[in-house]
C-alpha cells in the first residue's frame, strides 16, 4: 500500500484505539512517527513541525528508554499548536506521563520477565494516569534481537526474543491478545541494524486478531512498505526520521 498523505485527526465521539481498529477493517495502514523529547533541538522544532505536517504520518508517539528531561508538556503543547494528529505517549517509565497528550501505550514487556516492566511500572503509573483524561491503550510489547544492544534492552534489563524463533514470538504475542492487550508492539529497538524480520510480522499478523504495531530498524520507505505487506497495521519511524527529516522526501536536498 502506497504511503500518502492524508488526515487521521480523532473526533470527540471516537477514540484512537477505535479509529485504529476502523483502519485495521479497512486495510490502511497507519504511519507513527516516534519522537524522544531528549533528541528534540528547540531552535529547529518549527522544522520538524513542518516536515511532520508534509509526511504522511497519521500518528505522532512520545517517549524514549531515557527520558531524563522535564519537557515533555511543553513539548506536547508546542506540536498541538501546528499539528493535528493524535498524540501518543510511548513511555519507559512512569515519570515519562503527560495529562497533554491524546492517549497512552500502556506498556508491559512481555518478552522479558523483568517485574518491574512486567507490572511495577504500571502499578505505580496508575495514580498518575487517574488524574488525567489520557486515552488508556494496553499493549503487549515485545522486544526482538536485532544485531546489537539497544537502549530498551539496556534500561529494561531484559534480553530480547531470538529472531530465528518465529514460532516463540507468536505464542508471545498471542498471549499478550489473550491477556487483553489492545495492541502487540513487536520492536527491534531504536537505532537496531537489523528490522523486525518479515516472516515474523506475517505469522504474527495472521495470528492476531488485534493489531500489530512494528518498529526499529526502518530506514527506508521501502521498509515501511515491506512491513505494511507483511501485515503491520501500524508502522512507527523514529531514529531514521531524526537523523533525517526529509525521510518523506529522498529527493530533497538542503544546504548545510
Amino acid at each position: 500500500m502506497a504511503l500518502k498523505n492524508h488526515e487521521f485527526v480523532t473526533t470527540k465521539m471516537t477514540t484512537i484505539y477505535t479509529d485504529i481498529l476502523k483502519a485495521k477493517a479497512k486495510n490502511e495502514k497507519l504511519l507513527a512517527i516516534l519522537l524522544d523529547p531528549d533528541k528534540i533541538v528547540w531552535n529547529t522544532l518549527e522544522d520538524l513541525i513542518s516536515k511532520i505536517n508534509q509526511s504522511p504520518a497519521t500518528h505522532i508517539f512520545i517517549g524514549g528508554s531515557l527520558v531524563e528531561t522535564t519537557i515533555l508538556d511543553e513539548l506536547i503543547v508546542r506540536l498541538k499548536q501546528k499539528i493535528s494528529l493524535p498524540i501518543v505517549l510511548f513511555p519507559g517509565n512512569p515519570s515519562q506521563i503527560s495529562a497533554e497528550a491524546d492517549a497512552i501505550l500502556f506498556l508491559s514487556l512481555i518478552s522479558g520477565r523483568n517485574p518491574d516492566y512486567l507490572i511495577e511500572h504500571q502499578v505505580n503509573a496508575v495514580p498518575i494516569l487517574k488524574k488525567t483524561n489520557l486515552e488508556i491503550i494496553s499493549t503487549g510489547y515485545i522486544l526482538i534481537e536485532s544485531g546489537s544492544e539497544t537502549a530498551v534492552e539496556r534500561v529494561s534489563k531484559t534480553k530480547p526474543l531470538d529472531r530465528n524463533n518465529i514460532n516463540y514470538v507468536v505464542q508471545t504475542a498471542q498471549a499478550g491478545e489473550m491477556s487483553g492487550n489492545k495492541l502487540i508492539y513487536l520492536e527491534a529497538g531504536s537505532g537496531a541494524k537489523k528490522a523486525v524480520p518479515l516472516e515474523m510480522i506475517k505469522k504474527t499478523a495472521e495470528n492476531l486478531a488485534i493489531p500489530l504495531v512494528v518498529g526499529g530498524g526502518i530506514i527506508a520507505l521501502q521498509g515501511i512498505e515491506n512491513a505494511y505487506a507483511a501485515g503491520a497495521d501500524i508502522v512507527v519511524i523514529g531514529t531514521a526520521f531524526e537523523k533525517d527529516i526529509n525521510f518523506f522526501n529522498p529527493n530533497t536536498t538542503t544546504n548545510d
